[in-house]
């Protein structure tokens, strides 16, 4: 009975220590992880843009995101500029970058190669389809890509860019390359064989040399002359819309892999609540005339990739 009395006071010691402990939070699993989830998990956070309009003014106007969003995280933001698409998913495939605002094909080429994962999606007013560049008043999270000329160019059909000179951007580029190239071959040209395509860094370049009479015509986001007019004045005089494409899904902010649902969370949240700001709002609409970001998810690219594989058929 001694015995059974001495095992009995052992075993209430025991359990009292441990709820000791587990109230203490020393040894709570609950309290340990209450702890983490209060912390970014990654250190640091490397931000990257790739180019769209030239390169020197869009890393400065990008800037500004660093301080607001480390406030937000806690932890160091960095922020930089790709010299293309290509290298920036390379980047994050290779961890060097974290956060990436890539267009939707570019999207979904590195969610294939590497994993990463869309956490935002942008939003932006619609544009009339009128030649005035003029906003809908409606914000959406899609837009279109759209084939400008010379207001004077004998081009007056889309069979007419046969053997012309046409300013394009990387072929990861759903408004620059993709559509547009899709979308004529359905109409029975094949612009990558049967005309000139000039690729260019930036779709206000697109838009300049048409202006210039360096090319023939240019694939360019609807209405990227916007970007160009404060400069170009007489942009929408000058020119005029050959095409307009389907819809297209609006940019991303996405995650390389590796970057945990806590901290996506995280970011995506600080990343809303930036927009939702007069500060962050102008800050988006600078660097690329975004009005807003929504969530999203990786099926709204699925026609993206619909397109993808049509290009492919005509390399």
């Amino acid at each position: 009975m001694k015995k059974i009395l001495v095992a009995a006071a052992v075993l209430l010691l025991v359990v009292a220590g441990f709820f000791a402990f587990t109230k203490t939070g020393k040894h709570s699993d609950d309290g340990q992880s209450s702890k983490s989830d209060s912390k970014m998990h990654v250190k640091e956070l490397n931000v990257q843009f790739t180019p769209s309009i030239q390169s020197n003014t869009l890393l400065a106007k990008a800037k500004p995101l660093e301080s607001q969003l480390s406030k937000k995280l806690g932890i160091p933001v960095h922020v930089s500029l790709s010299t293309d698409t290509n290298s920036m998913i390379e980047a994050m495939g290779s961890k060097k970058v974290d956060m990436g605002f890539l267009s939707p094909d570019a999207y979904v080429t590195a969610h294939k190669q590497y994993g990463t994962k869309v956490i935002l999606q942008s939003t932006r007013y619609g544009i009339k389809d009128d030649n005035t560049g003029a906003s809908t008043g409606k914000l959406v999270d899609h837009y279109q890509s759209m084939i400008i000329v010379n207001k004077n160019s004998n081009i007056k059909s889309a069979k007419d860019l046969k053997g012309k000179k046409i300013a394009v951007q990387s072929p990861t580029s759903a408004a620059g390359y993709v559509y547009p190239i899709d979308e004529l071959n359905k109409k029975g040209i094949n612009v990558i064989k049967e005309s000139t395509l000039v690729q260019v860094k930036g779709h206000d370049q697109a838009v300049l040399s048409v202006l210039n009479g360096d090319t023939d015509a240019a694939f360019i986001f609807g209405d990227a002359r916007n970007v160009v007019k404060k400069d170009q004045p007489d942009v929408f005089d000058k020119t005029r819309i050959l095409y307009t494409t389907d819809s297209i899904p609006n940019d991303t902010i996405s995650l390389r892999k590796g970057i945990d649902a806590s901290d996506s969370k995280k970011i995506a949240t600080a990343m809303k609540e930036i927009a939702k700001t007069d500060e962050g709002k102008q800050l988006l609409h600078n660097i690329y005339s975004w009005d807003g970001v929504a969530d999203s998810k990786d099926s709204n690219f699925d026609t993206v990739r619909q397109h993808n594989r049509q290009i492919e058929k005509l390399r």
